[in-house]
């Protein structure tokens, strides 16, 4: 079945659901302490950072604070530069930014669906 953007938002919303479910009722501290729960957390970040590349330009051109390059990039960061991962920064990103990427994925299924 082809990837349409509508499914890629829909990837990118699972991940996030999954990451929150992962990380709720825990801090920061038991986040960095728990191996298990970090490779969980990046690997849903590895499935937003490649569902997010299958977003056409002008999908991602209606939020653009967003930084969606930095989200395309940080896969590669998992994946090649491992050793260079932090817990930490990793928490701050669950934290500090997926809200708002959470907001942008649903307005932009909810323009899809709208249109449809």
């Amino acid at each position: 079945m082809p990837r349409t953007p509508l499914l890629a938002l829909t990837d990118i919303a699972d991940a996030i659901d999954r990451i929150e479910h992962y990380t709720s009722g825990h801090s920061r501290a038991e986040f960095v302490a728990d191996r298990l729960r970090r490779d969980a957390v990046e690997r849903c970040i590895e499935i937003i950072s490649e569902a997010s590349r299958r977003l056409p330009g002008d999908l991602k051109a209606r939020h653009p604070d967003i930084p969606w390059s930095e989200i395309a990039a940080i896969g590669n960061i998992f994946r090649h530069e491992y050793d260079e991962v932090s817990p930490v920064l990793v928490w701050e990103v669950v934290s500090l930014h997926l809200p708002a990427l959470r907001m942008a994925v649903k307005s932009l299924m909810d323009d899809d669906l709208s249109h449809s």
